[in-house]
C-alpha cells in the first residue's frame, strides 16, 4: 500500500509512520529534515516542505492509496487552512481516503444535545482554539466526497500500551480519561490498512 503521512514527526504520526514502513511504501511530508531523520525509519520517503505549499503537498499525496494526518494545531490555523488543499489534491489525483487524528472536544456532548463536547462543561479545557480548528476539519471533511475517519482520543499520555481502547462513534466512551499514544497509533494503523469505519468521528479512551 502507498501511504502519505502528514504530521509524521508528531507523537502519533511517528509511531504510525515507523510501523507502516516495515511493510508498506510510506511518504512523509516534513518541515524539519533533521528532526525527521532522528525520529523516522530510514525506509520512509521524506519530502521537505509545508502542508500549505501546493507543490510539496502534491508531491506527497500523488499516487497514494490513503492519507493519514497526525497534524496538530500548534497554536496556528495551519490545520484548518491546509485541509481544503489536501482534499482538493486528493480529488485531482484520485486518492480515496483520509484518516486524521482529532480531539475528543469535537465529539457530541452527552449532556447538551446539539453541542460538541468542547462547547459544554464535559470538556475540562478552558482554551478552545485547538478544538475549534479540529471542528473546521470535521466540517470540511463532512461536506466532501472523500472517505474519511477522524479518530478522537481523549488525553494522550506517553505511556506504555494499555489497550485495547474503547471506541464509540460520535461520542467519547463513558468515563474515558486517557488514551495512550501507542494505543491510538495502533487503531490508526488498523483503520489505514483495513477500515472498519467510514465518514465518522470515533471517540477513543481506556
Amino acid at each position: 500500500m502507498d501511504i502519505a503521512i502528514l504530521g509524521a514527526t508528531g507523537r502519533v504520526g511517528s509511531a504510525v509512520a515507523n510501523a507502516l514502513a516495515k511493510e508498506h511504501n510510506v511518504t512523509a511530508l516534513v518541515r524539519n529534515m533533521d528532526k525527521a531523520h532522528q525520529m523516522l525509519d530510514s525506509d520512509i520517503s521524506l519530502i521537505e516542505g509545508d502542508v500549505l505549499d501546493e507543490q510539496s503537498l502534491t508531491q506527497a499525496l500523488v499516487n497514494k492509496d490513503v492519507v493519514f494526518s497526525g497534524l496538530s494545531t500548534d497554536k496556528t490555523t495551519t490545520l484548518s487552512e491546509s485541509i481544503p488543499e489536501v482534499i482538493r489534491i486528493m480529488k485531482e489525483n484520485g486518492v480515496p481516503r483520509i484518516i486524521t487524528i482529532g480531539t475528543a472536544g469535537i465529539l457530541n456532548s452527552r449532556t447538551e444535545e446539539g453541542k460538541l463536547r468542547y462547547e459544554t462543561n464535559e470538556s475540562k479545557r478552558r482554551l478552545t482554539f485547538a478544538a475549534e480548528e479540529h471542528e473546521k476539519v470535521f466540517r470540511t471533511l463532512a461536506e466532501e466526497d472523500r472517505e474519511w475517519i477522524i479518530l478522537c482520543p481523549t488525553y494522550l499520555p506517553d505511556e506504555q500500551t494499555q489497550g485495547p481502547l474503547r471506541e464509540e462513534i460520535d461520542y467519547l466512551p463513558e468515563e474515558g480519561k486517557k488514551a495512550p499514544v501507542q494505543d491510538v497509533a495502533d487503531i490508526a494503523i488498523r483503520e489505514i490498512l483495513s477500515p472498519s469505519y467510514k465518514n465518522v468521528r470515533v471517540g477513543l479512551a481506556l
